[in-house]
């Protein structure tokens, strides 16, 4: 469903429906009453393994936890366009698409992605997967299948950002699908780490560690030079995101760190961080995952010292790496007991990807709980709660 409540007050609606005590919840989730009634209240943020575990208690996949992101009405007319050509991804149109025309839509939309200008992204998808189809059936080369499939890991990541957790995984299907039209173990790795994102979504983390496992072993037999380190790398930070979210500490923590490892090896081969299909790979980007990573481990601090210089680590990488690592910054800080760091960081995430403020799941509990914990007096709350459309 979707809703403007932030998670963790959503947990609270939810739980209400149902008319369960606090304490029958935490008896269904082994989480205490008072860990529960401070999520609630807004004294505590939910964390994604606590709402993983509130969603199988409840019978309730991830996005209904979270609360789908809400949208305009010419918003949902678009969504709707949208999901016409993930059904459509064996019709091709007649129309006439030229050489080059759909390497420039992906060029803006990955530009739209950077930046998170997700309303204009999500205006403009149709009309780029229905000419990546038509083009790809055309000429039928491994390159056009390869924009295929990016296009629909575009779809994958903005249906992920919104909670639409049956859009992304039609997006994910559709992308494996065009990833194997010719062989291309690259575009088959990114396709993986995508699936493997929907798993993470619905809180199935054992079965998501499966496939970045298989994929990672596909990619090492088929993939050789930048293009395996790349592929490794990709599926490890994907990998390491995973198993920080498992619910056995020890196994989460030993599962974290191979993958962190792993992702570091070979990250060490690529010189600056680039794109590649829309994804972020390198250095920073894998710095930005383990200190998200060591934040679900619960190792606040162990996050923080990672760097002293946080803008410096974050330079050339685009908002969407940018805003998310100032909001698992704000996470460490408050589990630290540091409400005003907290609140700064939460006030570069939102100066960094604007847009984030209103569709990020965890953006939107942060700053409910920093709200609550500032009393609403902040100046720059107000600030924010404007920017996020959270009302205080």
């Amino acid at each position: 469903m979707s809703t403007d409540l932030p998670p963790g007050a959503n947990v609270a609606a939810l739980r209400k429906e149902r008319r369960w005590s606090q304490a029958r919840l935490a008896r269904k989730t082994n989480v205490s009453a008072s860990t529960i009634s401070k999520i609630e209240i807004g004294d505590r943020t939910l964390t994604p393994a606590t709402a993983a575990a509130i969603g199988k208690a409840m019978g309730l996949t991830m996005d209904e936890v979270l609360g789908r992101a809400s949208i305009t009405p010419s918003a949902e007319q678009q969504l709707t366009a949208l999901r016409a050509e993930l059904r459509d991804y064996d019709l091709p149109h007649k129309q006439e698409i030229r050489s080059g025309q759909v390497e420039a839509a992906l060029t803006t939309a990955g530009v739209f992605r950077d930046e998170v200008e997700v309303a204009k992204l999500l205006a403009m998808l149709p009309k780029l997967i229905r000419d990546a189809t038509s083009y790809a059936h055309r000429v039928n080369t491994p390159d056009a299948w390869m924009a295929l499939a990016e296009s629909y890991s575009t779809a994958y990541w903005l249906a992920a950002r919104h909670r639409w957790m049956d859009l992304a995984e039609l997006a994910v299907t559709r992308q494996r699908w065009a990833a194997e039209q010719k062989p291309n173990p690259l575009a088959r790795a990114i396709a993986a780490r995508d699936r493997a994102g929907t798993y993470l979504n619905f809180g199935d983390i054992e079965r998501g560690l499966l496939i970045v496992d298989r994929a990672v072993a596909d990619a090492q037999n088929h993939l050789s030079g930048e293009e395996r380190d790349i592929a490794v790398c990709l599926l490890n930070l994907r990998g390491m995101t995973l198993a920080g979210r498992l619910e056995d500490n020890r196994a989460a923590l030993s599962e974290a760190q191979r993958h962190i490892d792993s992702a570091h090896a070979t990250s060490l081969g690529i010189e600056h961080d680039i794109d590649v299909h829309g994804l972020t790979v390198g250095p920073r980007n894998t710095f930005t995952h383990e200190l998200a990573t060591n934040v679900d481990l619960g190792r606040p601090r162990h996050a923080l010292e990672l760097t002293d210089n946080l803008t410096r680590d974050l330079r050339g990488l685009p908002p969407t790496r940018v805003a998310p690592t100032h909001i698992n910054m704000a996470r460490a800080y408050l589990d630290v007991g540091d409400r005003d760091s907290a609140l700064e960081s939460l006030g570069k995430a939102f100066e960094a990807a604007p847009q984030f403020a209103r569709i990020h799941a965890m953006g939107r509990e942060v700053f409910r709980v920093v709200s609550s914990l500032h009393k609403r007096s902040n100046a720059r709350i107000l600030k924010l709660s404007k920017v996020s459309g959270i009302p205080l």
